[in-house]
């Protein structure tokens, strides 16, 4: 709550002369996955962005005013929570992910530290993907100020946070990360895009300024990695990925990226890879496209095993086995059918019919 309110109040400074000083709700809107934590860091994240003065104050005795923040039920959410399941295509991705070299190589630098993982936790299956949760436990604990087991060493800790960070590379990325990008960030930031797109447009009743969203540490990640700028770590807590519109005044429209990670430390300027800083949303929507899904449905399907030409070759080998088939038993059929010359039998002519002519 301390990190969401300080982020609050570094938005405050920041957009100060752009965002109305007092909380005007056509100004904002604000959407949050449907978990407590989330809802609960929007929430105070506000509580510092749109303090209440003069008579907006409806309690002398209480600095805050209530902000709405929208969501929607967890199995309906579409746009805001990654890894995204339901995709037999990024499945089969992942598995494909963990028969990479790259995997392999993790897997086995850390296979001595994974199973000393598992021995002091007493957990009943650990790797290289699982165990990262081991860290976020201990983090949280010595954020409690609870003290760590004695097998928790600095070396442990930092061999954590590597298989921590690895897991969210391998998740989004490390292996095709392009397609990986279409069937998960790739659909948020298909609709920031759309969004600055239509905001780009000048219209006088057009009243939103910002678009906030409360999420999580891995879907930060999604969106960094379908823009490709993803540093490989995970995402610490009330980290910030803003992505900004300006407009110039001959009506040129741009976009810039900042991500704030460090409560401490100022923003840092991202840069789209092949555009400037400061990039002309023309170059940004050229950029991007290649990592939003036309169809996510469609792309989430898995791919035959066969290419069209190996089923056209197949189609036309079974069709010569049918011809072939069907020749063959013709031919028996025609064979069982012929008379047996025996004895008595004689071949009689109509002598009516034998000197005419027959047409069949």
């Amino acid at each position: 709550m301390k990190q969401h309110y300080n982020l609050g109040q570094f938005l405050r400074k920041r957009y100060t002369g752009f965002l109305n000083d007092t909380y005007e709700r056509r100004e904002v809107s604000v959407r949050s996955t449907d978990y407590d934590r989330t809802l609960m860091s929007a929430e105070a994240n506000l509580a510092a962005l749109y303090s209440p003065s003069g008579r907006q104050i409806f309690n002398p005795d209480l600095k805050w005013q209530p902000i709405p923040v929208h969501t929607v039920p967890q199995d309906q959410e579409t746009l805001l929570s990654f890894p995204m399941g339901n995709c037999p295509r990024y499945n089969q991705l992942m598995v494909e992910t963990k028969h990479c070299p790259a995997f392999l190589n993790v897997t086995a630098e850390y296979s001595d530290f994974i199973h000393l993982v598992q021995n002091k936790t007493g957990l009943n299956h650990t790797d290289v993907e699982s165990v990262w949760g081991v860290q976020d436990t201990l983090f949280c604990e010595a954020q409690h100020n609870l003290t760590a087991p004695p097998w928790v060493t600095t070396d442990v800790i930092e061999k954590l946070k590597t298989l921590k960070d690895f897991t969210f590379q391998i998740t989004f990325g490390v292996y095709k990360q392009q397609e990986k990008s279409r069937l998960q960030g790739g659909l948020l930031l298909g609709e920031i895009v759309k969004n600055l797109s239509k905001r780009a447009k000048p219209n006088p009743k057009q009243q939103l300024k910002m678009m906030m969203l409360s999420a999580h540490d891995t879907t930060v990640a999604a969106l960094q990695a379908s823009l490709n700028v993803f540093n490989g770590k995970q995402p610490p807590y009330a980290s910030c990925h803003m992505i900004e519109l300006y407009r110039d005044n001959n009506g040129a429209a741009s976009v810039s990226m900042f991500y704030r990670n460090d409560s401490a430390a100022p923003a840092v300027p991202l840069a789209l890879p092949g555009c400037a800083l400061d990039c002309p949303l023309e170059d940004f929507i050229r950029i991007t496209r290649p990592s939003i899904p036309v169809n996510r449905d469609k792309e989430c399907q898995v791919p035959s095993s066969f290419s069209d030409k190996e089923v056209v070759v197949g189609l036309a080998v079974a069709s010569c086995l049918l011809i072939l088939l069907l020749v063959l038993l013709t031919a028996l059929l025609c064979r069982q059918k012929q008379p047996i010359n025996s004895q008595g039998y004689q071949h009689v002519t109509n002598q009516e019919v034998a000197g005419d002519e027959y047409h069949s």
